[in-house]
């Protein structure tokens, strides 16, 4: 018996939602760990972020996919790496380890 099509997404929002997942994803999930080695020490968040890079990135997708809107979650995940872009900026010239 076939699904039912009210329940199913257009092509357009499984393929945002699938970009979004891996995409947009990994795009946090680098700015996230990037902002965080100005604050932390970047030795070893390196060897951590091989752990948790993955988690979060599998996370990451999977909220994604559960998502009922796939272009908003682009949106979400747009907006976390810019607000992740600023902290590396400003952490660039303000940094409180080397102060």
């Amino acid at each position: 018996m076939p699904a039912n099509p009210k329940y199913l997404s257009s092509n357009w929002q499984r393929f945002a939602k699938f970009s979004a997942g891996f995409l947009g994803g990994y795009l946090v999930t680098i700015t996230l760990h990037l902002a965080m080695s100005f604050w932390i020490n970047h030795v070893t968040l390196i060897i951590t972020a091989t752990f948790s890079a993955f988690i979060l990135w599998a996370v990451l997708m999977i909220i994604a996919f559960l998502a009922r809107n796939g272009w908003k979650i682009w949106g979400i995940y747009l907006l976390l790496s810019l607000l992740f872009s600023i902290v590396i900026y400003l952490s660039k010239t303000y940094n409180p380890i080397t102060s």
